[in-house]
């Protein structure tokens, strides 16, 4: 059943419209460079499934290494909320801890994803 959340960052000034065709799904943690000092548990939505209400003019891009994926963070409070991946380039990761109804204690299991070792750095 879809469901479509809101997600923010922690000052409010950026707002995201998330489409979750099957609720939450494929959450995942990742030991990769960054993800590792984000600690995020993320999700992932197709890149139409995922619409900036507010604050597009706040949203600041960051990308390193390979420089294909595009990672979104609030320029005022500084909170990761999404990212364009570079392994499903049309999905946009989003962050869980953004959106207030997400409750990480509801999944008991979030698998890690080994992205130190990631296919495209080889």
């Amino acid at each position: 059943m879809e469901k479509i959340v809101t997600s923010s960052c922690h000052c409010g000034s950026v707002q995201l419209e998330l489409k979750l065709p099957n609720g939450f799904e494929n959450l995942r943690r990742c030991d990769c460079s960054i993800c590792r000092r984000k600690g995020a548990i993320v999700g992932s939505v197709l890149l139409d499934n995922l619409r900036i209400l507010e604050g597009a003019e706040f949203l600041t891009e960051y990308r390193f290494n390979t420089m294909q994926a595009r990672h979104f963070f609030c320029s005022r409070c500084g909170i990761y909320t999404h990212h364009q991946r570079r392994s499903v380039p049309e999905e946009f990761g989003y962050n869980t801890g953004c959106i207030d109804e997400f409750n990480p204690a509801d999944y008991e299991k979030i698998p890690t994803m080994d992205g130190k070792n990631h296919p495209k750095d080889r």
